[in-house]
């Protein structure tokens, strides 16, 4: 009767820890939302990322919440120059599953984009361990780290000088 308490909690918690384990498979695309990423892909593809991310939103509004809209949204984000807003939907999808390997990869490769390598070296550590150094993902990333960060030139003809007149 004393044990009665500890071992209920001890049951409780095995019975928790194994069901966090088992993690359910991804929901398949609505219909609606699937359709909006195939034209977002057709779009990125034809190299119009600003449409893309417009499909790719509107298929996050049908079905919110869905790792494989999160992770094209960042990729046509990332396309666009937009790294910072393509972390954050790189951060989405790994809070829904932290072991994504795409998603993973795909944040290092906007943290070198960026110029943080080091933090990308610390997600090409995390994928090797996630699936080896011969997963495509890993193979990924470590070419964009190798790559180094994206250097950002501008030239003087995109600045656009707007002299200051003053009234008299």
């Amino acid at each position: 009767m004393r044990y009665m308490p500890a071992a209920l909690a001890l049951s409780a918690i095995v019975a928790i820890t194994a069901s966090v384990g088992e993690g359910a498979p991804p929901a398949p695309l609505d219909g609606r939302a699937a359709a909006l990423v195939e034209q977002g892909r057709a779009a990125l593809a034809a190299g119009q990322a600003d449409r893309a991310i417009d499909f790719y939103e509107a298929a996050l509004a049908v079905q919110p919440g869905h790792v494989a809209i999160y992770l094209n949204l960042a990729e046509a984000t990332r396309r666009e120059g937009m790294q910072g807003k393509a972390l954050h939907y790189y951060r989405e999808a790994l809070e829904r599953e932290p072991d994504n390997t795409y998603a993973i990869a795909g944040e290092g490769a906007a943290l070198v984009e960026k110029g943080a390598v080091e933090k990308a070296k610390r997600n090409l550590t995390r994928l090797q361990q996630l699936c080896g150094a011969s997963c495509a993902p890993t193979q990924q990333l470590a070419a964009a780290i190798q790559k180094g960060p994206t250097v950002q030139v501008v030239t003087a003809d995109q600045v656009a000088v707007k002299p200051e007149v003053s009234a008299n």
